[in-house]
């Protein structure tokens, strides 16, 4: 009977590691598909990060150019009314020369 008992008690408690470690197993496999899972993630993470700064880098280009370009037309546009300022000028001697005549 204590035999019985014994060889019971060893088959169970065989049956419980192995069960256990199978359970083991299956928590490391899931942790494992968890750790996957993350690891993809921040790839993906990093890939629409780099792909952000390359958006940012071409809008800073083209920021700049739009400023030169700015800075362009202010300047031909100083030019201009500078003209237009001494075509004023020039036709309001005129006038006056032809008021004092």
């Amino acid at each position: 009977m204590i035999k019985n008992v014994l060889k019971v008690s060893a088959l169970v408690l065989v049956l419980g590691v192995a069960g256990g470690c199978a359970t083991g197993q299956e928590a490391l496999d899931r942790v494992q598909a968890t750790a996957d899972g993350a690891a993809r993630d921040a790839a993906a993470a990093k890939s629409a990060a780099e792909a952000a700064r390359a958006a940012a880098d071409s809008a800073a280009q083209a920021a700049r150019n739009a400023q030169s370009t700015a800075d362009e037309a202010l300047s031909a546009a100083e030019e201009a009314q500078s003209c237009c300022d001494a075509n004023r000028d020039r036709l309001e001697r005129m006038f006056q020369q032809s008021m004092s005549k």
